[in-house]
């Protein structure tokens, strides 16, 4: 994205910018206007299941009837090209006052100056409530970029029957080895039953997230010098799955699948697990055949513990706003502890407040799965790659190709390494 230079444009075209905000905003506020219309704030969100689009409408329809005076309007935005969409509509000064996204994908709008800091429009409450590791992973430069509403881990779904009829020990506890997890797909491959089924088609996101159970980091240096600088321990996920594959225990056909593609090999019982984005329990638990016994086992713990990654859905505020206090104050509602939870259940996703997370866990306690995937939330940090400039191009072009010449052999360790480090600076130079 092209740096603009904010304080040129805001003295060159204030009367346009102003003009322009006010449309898309809806209008003056009353202390301007002093006719008593309410403000009218959009929220631009990108929600696409029926259930979590209703969860919003729900949360949105409560606060405009308690808020007379500060009406919020939900505007669709696709779920594809949100980043282009962004980019035009900040660089045309139309972006709306409230936009979801995620952290990953909103940060480098943070370091252009399109964001205001929330760090005074949330509340003390909410900012203290915020898991620690989240609240790291939405605070640029000292300033809270977007207020975290939800996000996902890596779990490991298992089919319960295959596991004990190859007299499986099935893990309890609060993680689960790596190791464990090999001996356990070795274990039960057998014939045309695997023991692993996992959409590898994408797997840099997954590999980088449960590589920080290792240590794993990718990135040296800060800001515009950060650089890839690949160790042994960011090699030891990928490493670990290549091993499983040559042995014959994870499905090589997965492999080139995403990770909804591979669910009906699961549930035709052809994979004794499958790692999944821990949101899939609501799918399985719908589309799973009825007499289908499947369980969540322990989150995967690398040297370091189970660490993952915290990349959560924001709600952020746009800084040229006129109404940057009201859309706090609607931010700050959506993030109460009764809302997050609607979400969530909704989204099949994890809150990002620890309150959220008790209240979630206590309304999931009986349901499958939903206990494992709270306690896979629980060693979540803020990783560096989210401070990287230019991280996505690179996971795109870079990173995903990379993994799959290696998980298919066309390429070793030193290979993978080098193809990392020389080509974030081919597509950052």
């Amino acid at each position: 994205m092209k740096k603009l230079h904010r304080a040129s444009i805001a003295l060159a075209a204030a009367a346009v910018t102003a003009l322009t905000l006010a449309s898309c905003s809806g209008g003056d506020t009353p202390e301007e206007t002093g006719d008593g219309e309410p403000v009218s704030i959009t929220f631009q969100s990108f929600s696409d299941q029926p259930a979590a689009i209703q969860a919003t409408k729900e949360i949105v329809d409560a606060w405009n009837a308690d808020n007379p005076d500060i009406q919020v309007e939900i505007v669709q935005a696709p779920t594809d090209s949100l980043d282009d969409k962004l980019t035009t509509q900040f660089a045309g000064e139309v972006a709306p006052d409230i936009i979801h996204y995620e952290v990953l994908g909103i940060v480098p709008f943070a370091r252009d100056g399109y964001l205001a800091d929330l760090s005074d429009l949330l509340s003390k409450e909410t900012i203290d409530d915020i898991d620690p590791g989240v609240l790291e992973s939405v605070t640029v430069d000292d300033q809270i970029i977007g207020a975290p509403t939800e996000l996902q881990t890596y779990v490991v779904f298992a089919n319960k029957t295959l596991l004990e009829s190859a007299g499986v020990e099935i893990p309890t506890g609060d993680s689960m080895t790596w190791d464990e997890l090999a001996d356990i797909a070795k274990a039960t491959t057998a014939g045309d039953v695997h023991g692993i089924t996992w959409g590898l088609k994408s797997p840099t996101a997954a590999f980088m997230s449960l590589g920080m159970g290792f240590g794993s980091e990718y990135f040296t240096g800060e800001g515009d010098d950060m650089k890839v600088d690949v160790k042994d321990a960011d090699l030891e996920v990928p490493s670990r799955v290549r091993d499983m594959i040559e042995e014959g225990s994870v499905d090589p056909i997965g492999v080139t699948q995403s990770g909804s593609d591979v669910l009906a090999t699961f549930y035709a019982g052809k994979a004794a697990m499958t790692v999944q984005g821990s949101y899939q329990v609501a799918n399985i638990a719908t589309d799973a055949p009825a007499d289908m016994d499947w369980i969540v086992l322990p989150p995967l713990a690398g040297s370091e513990g189970a660490v993952q990654a915290a990349n959560p859905q924001t709600l952020s505020v746009n800084i040229d706003s006129p109404y940057t206090e009201q859309a706090g104050k609607f931010v700050d509602y959506f993030m109460q502890t009764d809302n997050l939870v609607k979400m969530n259940i909704a989204d099949g996703l994890i809150p990002t407040t620890v309150s959220a997370r008790e209240a979630l866990a206590e309304e999931t306690a009986d349901q499958n799965g939903w206990p494992e995937i709270v306690k896979s939330a629980e060693g979540l940090e803020g990783p560096v790659f989210l401070q990287a400039n230019g991280f996505v191009r690179w996971k795109d072009t870079v990173a995903t190709p990379a993994f799959q010449k290696f998980l298919g052999g066309e390429i070793d360790d030193k290979g993978l390494t080098s193809e990392l480090d020389d080509g974030w600076a081919q597509v950052n130079g």
